[in-house]
C-alpha cells in the first residue's frame, strides 16, 4: 500500500511547526527543512504524509564555508588574533567573517566577482574590501602591510596559480591555509559525472602531486593537512592545507591517512 503524501510546505503547517505556508515556505527555501534526513529545497515538494520533519537551527555564519576555516584553525592551530589577513577568494565572506571573530585585526577581502560580500562585513571597519581582483595578478604593493596570515578558497583554478604570487605577502612568520578542491586539480580524465572526483586514489594521487609541486616550485612548507568538515557544493570532498614560509619541525604528512578520514566521516 502507498503512503499518503503532501506537499511539505502544508505539512509543516499542519503539524503546528510554523503558523502559516509562507513562513514554511522561506524555511525551505532558506535550506532550513529536512524530511527523513535529506534536505528538500522547493516548498511545493511531495513528501509522506508520516514523515520525520526537522527544522535544522539557523547558522549564525554568512556562509557554509565558515565550517572549513574553523576546523582548520583549531586542527592546525593557528589563531588569528590581532593579525592581519588576506582572504582569497572571499565570495560571501565564510572565511573573513571567521577571521573577525577570532579577533583578525584587519582582513583584506579579495574576489574576483563583485558584490558578493555580506553587507555586515563591508559595514565592519577591519575588513578592506578588494572587489573585481584576480588574486593570479596581485603585487605587494597592493596591501598596506605584510600579511600575518593567508586563507585560500577559489574555484575554477588551481591552487598552482595562486600560491607562487602569495610569497611575496605573507610575512615570514605568516601561514596560509588553502582549501584544496581535487576537481580542480585533477585532470579531466580524472573527474567524475557532474564534475565530482569520488574515487579516494585521486583524492590521494591530487594531494601527493600538488604538495610534490609546491616544494620544488614554491618556497612554502607543507605542515599541516586535514579534510574539510562538509562537502563542497555538488558533493565533492575537499581537503586543507596548512603552508608556512618557515620550517617545522613535524612528521611528513600521511595523504592517505586524510583520504582514508574523509571518506570515513562524509561518504
Amino acid at each position: 500500500m502507498s503512503t499518503s503524501k503532501e506537499r511539505l510546505d502544508k505539512l509543516l503547517v499542519y503539524r503546528g511547526l510554523v503558523d502559516t505556508r509562507n513562513k514554511a515556505a522561506a524555511l525551505i527555501l532558506a535550506g532550513r527543512v529536512k524530511a527523513n534526513g535529506e534536505l528538500v529545497s522547493k516548498a511545493g515538494t511531495f513528501v509522506d504524509i508520516d514523515c520525520d520533519i526537522e527544522i535544522v537551527q539557523q547558522d549564525s555564519w554568512v556562509s557554509r564555508g565558515a565550517h572549513k576555516l574553523l576546523k582548520a584553525l583549531d586542527v592546525f592551530g593557528v589563531n588569528p588574533g590581532g593579525l592581519v589577513c588576506i582572504d582569497i577568494g572571499a565570495s560571501t565572506g565564510g572565511f573573513t567573517h571567521v577571521l573577525l571573530e577570532r579577533g583578525a585585526k584587519k582582513v583584506y577581502a579579495v574576489d574576483v566577482g563583485y558584490g558578493q560580500l555580506a553587507w555586515s562585513l563591508r559595514q565592519d571597519e577591519r575588513v578592506v574590501v578588494r572587489e573585481k581582483t584576480n588574486a593570479r595578478y596581485l603585487r605587494r604593493e597592493d596591501f598596506d602591510e605584510d600579511a600575518d596570515l593567508i586563507t585560500v578558497d577559489v574555484s575554477f583554478i588551481s591552487l598552482k596559480l595562486i600560491l607562487p604570487v602569495l610569497v611575496d605577502l605573507l610575512s615570514k612568520s605568516g601561514d596560509i591555509i588553502a582549501l584544496v578542491k581535487p576537481q580542480f586539480e585533477a585532470g579531466r580524465d580524472r573527474i567524475g559525472k557532474g564534475g565530482v572526483v569520488a574515487d579516494p586514489k585521486v583524492h590521494e594521487e591530487v594531494l601527493r602531486d600538488l604538495i610534490l609541486w609546491i616544494e620544488r616550485n614554491v618556497a612554502f612548507n607543507a605542515s599541516g593537512l586535514t579534510h574539510s568538515p562538509i562537502k563542497g557544493p555538488k558533493g565533492n570532498i575537499e581537503f586543507l592545507l596548512h603552508l608556512t614560509l618557515r620550517k617545522i619541525q613535524q612528521s611528513p604528512l600521511n595523504f592517505n591517512e586524510a583520504v582514508l578520514a574523509a571518506h570515513d566521516e562524509l561518504n
